[in-house]
């Protein structure tokens, strides 16, 4: 069994634990209310079939694609229903690119061995202006603390394989992609307890931290947009043909004068104006002859 194999059973065995169940349905009642407004033709689940995130969603074909199959004996809830298609990486999915309208992505990035070539994988395989909805345990929560107390030998709370990642990070690597982070929220605000009935007893800090310290849940979902910016076409600049603008010329023994407020033209012709009547002929002096 490969590294990758015994992450997720680890987790899928976190899963079937009291608090696992309490995470799954905090998950399943938030990724209700946050799939059922997204529309388009084709939506994805990547990984996690424990958890139906696509139930209250719309479009014509939803579908689960895991790198194992549900046991359906382990599970008496919604999940057991879930259709799971197999496939072997989430590194290299096999749909066509700008295909998907909506990819969910329960904890697939926390125990991946690439996390930044499924989110890059994700990104290929989303339609512009597509949605996807990641969830996972927050580092910064109680849980998080409790986990980070494996290093001083307590025994781990979270799977051991788990690499849990912090939101602000999730969001810079959604922006380097050009995804857009349009809501999120965190849940899940009890402490750490492995019973049900422990669990009961914090139901009380549900309320409280989502008005008092809402940044500490131990769970998160975020939901982002793929942005493309697009190009605008400009046609060939055509060039106008110039307008004729009548000006005065200089033409010859013709001057100009230019005063602020006119121009006006003088002739200047010593043998008067072209209409004029020729000049008298001359007598010719006495004794010349014929």
């Amino acid at each position: 069994m490969s590294a990758t194999e015994q992450a997720h059973e680890a987790l899928s065995a976190f899963l079937r634990s009291p608090p696992g169940r309490y995470a799954l349905a905090w998950e399943q009642l938030h990724l209700n209310a946050c799939v059922a407004d997204i529309f388009g033709y084709h939506a994805l689940q990547l990984g996690l079939p424990e958890i139906d995130a696509l139930r209250e969603n719309r479009m014509p074909l939803r579908f689960c694609a895991s790198d194992r199959l549900l046991d359906a004996s382990l599970y008496n809830g919604e999940g057991a229903r879930t259709q799971v298609a197999v496939i072997t990486r989430y590194e290299e999915l096999p749909f066509a690119t700008a295909s998907i309208d909506l990819v969910v992505m329960p904890h697939i990035l926390e125990f991946a061995q690439e996390p930044h070539q499924v989110l890059r994988e994700v990104d290929r395989v989303l339609v512009p202006e597509g949605h996807v909805v990641i969830t996972g345990f927050n580092p910064g929560s109680l849980w998080g603390l409790r986990q980070v107390m494996t290093r001083l030998g307590m025994s781990p709370f979270l799977p051991r394989a788990g690499q849990f990642i912090a939101l602000p990070r999730l969001k810079d690597w959604l922006k380097l992609l050009s995804f857009e982070v349009n809501r999120g929220r965190f849940g899940c605000y009890a402490p750490w307890a492995r019973s049900d009935r422990w669990l009961a007893r914090w139901r009380f800090m549900e309320k409280a931290g989502d008005r008092w310290w809402p940044v500490l849940g131990s769970v998160y979902l975020l939901t982002a947009v793929k942005r493309v910016r697009g190009m605008r076409l400009i046609g060939p600049a055509w060039k106008r043909k110039e307008e004729r603008v009548r000006t005065l010329l200089p033409v010859a023994n013709r001057s100009l004068l230019a005063t602020e407020e006119a121009f006006a033209v003088r002739v200047e012709d010593d043998a008067g104006a072209a209409n004029d009547a020729p000049p008298a002929r001359q007598a010719r002096p006495a004794g010349e002859g014929r």
